[in-house]
């Protein structure tokens, strides 16, 4: 397969509904061979875990037992003399023998499975996620469940045999009282398989994690699980993104809730019709104090469910992140909603984009938002009102000196907001992270921002996607790395702006190298665009190789000629490099 690939970028930069993408799934080989070892000098090989196997006896005691009884059974006939009863002592030993070195241990059995499907053995964390596990698969780890007492942690996640077979392997659960961490995600489970979940529930008593995301047919089926869950049960973290998740599932979670007292992480997002029970599962949010991270993105809240949660947060003082991102009918309900927000004083995460705010909203939450003292990332993309509101919600950023993430991407800015947002920059000293993609003012205006960028010491990543920019624009953020500043800038977002000329793209190339801690570089044209790559290739391609930490480039839509691209194909192997091309 050539290293040069040549994928689509996705039309719009704004974060849709579809936020969760499955990993691609890796065929691993699966044939293993091991080595019989001769019966006089058989050794002890060495394992990292060889210390959890040293209770288990496998097959010695057997033997021994067989010889025990035909010895007695021969001592009790007095017809047989001694040499017969010494020639069937070596008999059986020799078959012994014979039959241990033919039959692996548990150990080796272990260590085999695991190899053959091209992981590590680990006493405690039995790792199979994205194995494309078999039946047969299913069938042997559950053989091997019950020599693994010490296990802590079970990841099986991406394997869609599971579903349907999970019973075979719960029902030694109870082999691993120390068992923490079970991850199911993507397993295909089946009805039946939460019923064992739920059994399994009664036995698993140390357990603090429980992922079960991408399940759809756990969707109406919640309460098999829950209502097995003992009072006092220790999980911490409970996510169950995209189970498709109804309203009598709401219920249930409600009901779980008052059994979990200890929980820290609830992510139930991605459930379009969980938000009909909202104002149900926020009552009891109360018995969680603890709680740290909630996660409730595009879960169809409305204006109801956001005052019913409202109400939750007074009690949720320790509350770190909280997600009610794309939920539209939100919009207009923060005027009667926020009034404990603001209370939330160790709050470090606040994900607000697509929630379709209104100018109402803004007012309130301009007043609320710079109360988060603690506030480190900030996003408000995909809200049009964020830039076209009176209310100077952008300007009172200042207040919050510990901004690390800013994202306000297709907010409607305009060059008064886009001022506004360059005056409080200036006291945001670990900004590490901006977003202004798809706000059209930017381009022609990025030197409004020029005294924010030459104190933002720590900024990583620079997002500036469809911004309409021009060649000033280029010729300013290499002026500012010439001149010492953006050392540290990892990540670099330049698609979609066709108004670049040529002569501001090469321009920018001949300083390119400059940015030494580069790794992710975009300069994309828009989808459904295309344009010849003019002179500066070469200088782009010079550039790179003053770029030891590149390791992406992006270049969709742009026409290589012939020699362009037999330059490109070349790059990595005269250079000894491994840059991805995405062209």
């Amino acid at each position: 397969m050539s290293w040069l690939t040549c994928p689509t970028k996705p039309a719009s930069a704004v974060k849709t509904e579809n936020c969760e993408r499955e990993p691609q799934v890796y065929p691993w080989k699966r044939q293993f061979q091991g080595k019989k070892c001769a019966p006089e000098k058989r050794k002890e090989q060495p394992s990292a875990i060889k210390e959890f196997f040293k209770g288990f006896d496998f097959g010695k005691s057997e033997g021994k037992g067989r010889k025990e009884i035909e010895e007695t059974e021969i001592s009790n006939d007095g017809t047989d003399d001694q040499s017969e009863k010494q020639d069937l002592t070596v008999e059986d030993g020799l078959s012994h023998l014979t039959s241990e070195a033919e039959s692996p241990s548990g150990e080796q059995r272990f260590n085999q499975f695991m190899e053959k499907l091209g992981k590590k053995p680990s006493s405690k964390n039995l790792d199979l996620n994205n194995c494309a596990l078999s039946a047969a698969d299913i069938t042997e780890l559950a053989s091997l469940l019950p020599l693994l007492p010490e296990l802590e942690e079970i990841s099986l996640s991406w394997n869609g045999c599971v579903g349907g077979t999970l019973k075979a392997l719960t029902v030694h659960l109870h082999h691993m009282n120390l068992l923490k961490v079970l991850r199911l995600n993507n397993c295909r489970l089946t009805a039946e398989d939460v019923i064992s979940l739920g059994e399994a529930f009664e036995i698993v008593s140390q357990l603090e994690e429980l992922d079960l995301s991408w399940n759809s047919n756990i969707g109406g089926k919640l309460s098999l699980l829950t209502k097995k869950l003992q009072e006092g049960c220790k999980l911490k973290c409970l996510k169950m993104t995209d189970c498709n998740l109804t309203a009598k599932d709401g219920e249930s979670l409600a009901e779980l809730l008052n059994v979990i007292p200890n929980l820290e992480v609830l992510d139930i997002s991605i459930n379009k019709n969980i938000g009909c029970s909202m104002k149900v599962i926020a009552q009891d949010l109360k018995n969680v104090p603890d709680l740290k991270e909630l996660n409730l993105h595009m879960c169809g809240l409305k204006q109801d469910s956001l005052q019913g949660l409202d109400t939750a947060l007074q009690h949720l003082a320790e509350l770190r992140k909280l997600d009610i991102s794309c939920n539209r009918e939100i919009g207009g309900g923060f005027k009667a909603s926020t009034a404990h927000l603001a209370s939330l004083k160790n709050l470090e995460v606040l994900d607000l984009h697509q929630c379709c705010v209104t100018e109402e909203d803004m007012t309130v939450l301009s007043q609320v938002i710079p109360l988060l003292s603690n506030l480190q990332e900030l996003n408000l993309s995909s809200n049009k009102n964020v830039g076209l509101s009176s209310d100077p919600l952008l300007g009172r950023l200042r207040f919050l000196p510990k901004l690390r993430s800013v994202t306000i991407s297709n907010c409607g800015l305009d060059e008064e907001s886009l001022s506004s947002l360059a005056e409080a920059a200036l006291h945001l000293p670990e900004l590490e992270i901006l977003d202004l993609s798809w706000n059209k003012c930017v381009g022609g205006n990025l030197k409004l921002l020029l005294g924010a960028l030459k104190l933002a010491t720590e900024i990583q990543v620079l997002r500036l996607s469809s911004c309409n920019l021009v060649a000033e624009d280029l010729a300013l953020l290499t002026s500012l790395r010439q001149e010492g500043h953006l050392a540290r800038l990892q990540k670099l977002d330049l698609s979609y702006n066709n108004t670049i000329s040529d002569k501001g793209w090469a321009v920018f190339c001949r300083a390119l190298g400059a940015f030494k801690e580069l790794s992710e570089l975009d300069v994309s044209l828009r989808p459904s665009s295309c344009r010849d790559c003019g002179p500066w290739f070469g200088e782009l391609l010079a550039a790179l190789t003053q770029l030891p930490a590149l390791a992406e480039l992006a270049m969709q839509r742009w026409a290589l000629s012939e020699s362009q691209r037999k330059q490109m194909e070349g790059f990595n192997q005269d250079n000894k490099r491994n840059i991805h091309f995405d062209c």
